[in-house]
């Protein structure tokens, strides 16, 4: 498995894909935000090849400015506005998936990722398999509804908590909760059964991918950004070697 090498970046770049990789989400548009050229442009080869659409651009101005694509790839350390930043101001205005390229390990920065608006990170050095099932995971959670779930026109009350499945949309004591659409999936996915502990490889196959290629810490890095945004780190429990729970909170 070979690894994607570090970097790329012409300003506007665009590539289109030169085949048809069969999957469903062939033509897809992917912006790439990266300003190292030697990481630009095998990763766009690589999505290429893969059937996606892909422009690229080197700065956090240009991503902002950019329009018509459907995920985002954003690399953190860019040379005008930090990744988190722009990540940030693109949630002012849109919802589009946004998964994080980041050469930064420490929980603390991944849990800053996901509390601005990113839908997951991948951490540098990583090989193409990983970051083609991050994407096509993302994209499956926005478009598909979770297998064995409620109803998802269903509107649920758990405790002070209302999940709105067919909006995706959550209230906590009636106000908006804004959550990243992997952490709305995570939770709706734990509320289907509140109280019941959900096993770690359960929740990576409902929530992610049946074949998840990356770190199983990413689970716990959603985990604590649900908390944190709820206010309570009550509302799930951890049960240890196992997995977690909801707790339904008054």
């Amino acid at each position: 498995m070979s690894k994607i090498p570090a970097s790329i970046g012409t300003e506007g770049l665009r590539i289109t894909p030169s085949g048809d990789s069969g999957g469903e989400d062939v033509g897809v548009r992917i912006l790439l935000v990266e300003d190292d050229a030697s990481i630009a442009s095998p990763l766009a080869d690589t999505l290429t090849a893969a059937g996606y659409s892909v422009d690229h651009v080197s700065t956090g101005t240009a991503a902002l400015e950019a329009t018509g694509y459907e995920l985002v790839l954003l690399d953190l350390g860019l040379p005008d506005l930090d990744g988190q930043e722009v990540c940030r101001r693109l949630r002012l205005t849109s919802r589009v998936p946004v998964i994080m390229l980041t050469a930064r390990s420490d929980e603390f920065d991944r849990v800053m990722g996901l509390d601005v608006g990113a839908d997951d990170y991948i951490t540098k050095p990583f090989s193409s398999r990983e970051l083609l099932a991050r994407i096509r995971a993302v994209r499956r959670r926005l478009v598909a509804p979770e297998a064995g779930a409620a109803d998802p026109s269903d509107t649920q009350q758990v405790g002070s908590l209302t999940i709105d499945r067919r909006a995706r949309r959550a209230f906590l004591d009636g106000v908006e909760i804004e959550f990243t659409a992997k952490e709305f999936d995570l939770l709706a996915y734990l509320a289907v059964d509140p109280g019941a502990v959900r096993t770690r490889s359960e929740i990576f196959e409902a929530v992610w991918d049946a074949h998840w290629y990356g770190p199983t810490k990413t689970l716990d890095v959603h985990v604590a950004s649900i908390r944190r945004k709820l206010g309570a780190h009550e509302w799930i429990s951890a049960v240890r070697s196992v997995g977690f729970r909801l707790e339904p909170q008054p």
